[in-house]
């Protein structure tokens, strides 16, 4: 069944600008509002197959330690 939907020119274009080749307008609203791609990071919980997860941990520290506290005025 086909539906007949408005939109503001700039909705068009911003649909329009996610159209892959070869996919329709119908294909594009379905693969952005997909809501099984949004999963959450909880799923993802003790997953890690990798041997390298003291150098990634290492390279986190690193990171943190490089970073400057910025000052909130409020």
């Amino acid at each position: 069944m086909t539906k007949v939907v408005s939109l503001s020119k700039k909705a068009y274009q911003t649909l329009k600008d996610q159209k892959r080749p070869n996919e329709s307008f119908s294909d594009v609203v379905l693969r952005i509002s997909n809501t099984e791609q949004k999963k959450s990071i909880l799923q993802f919980a003790g997953t890690w197959n990798g041997n390298d997860i003291n150098e990634i941990y290492t390279q986190i520290q690193n990171t943190r330690e490089k970073s400057t506290s910025r000052e909130i005025k409020i």
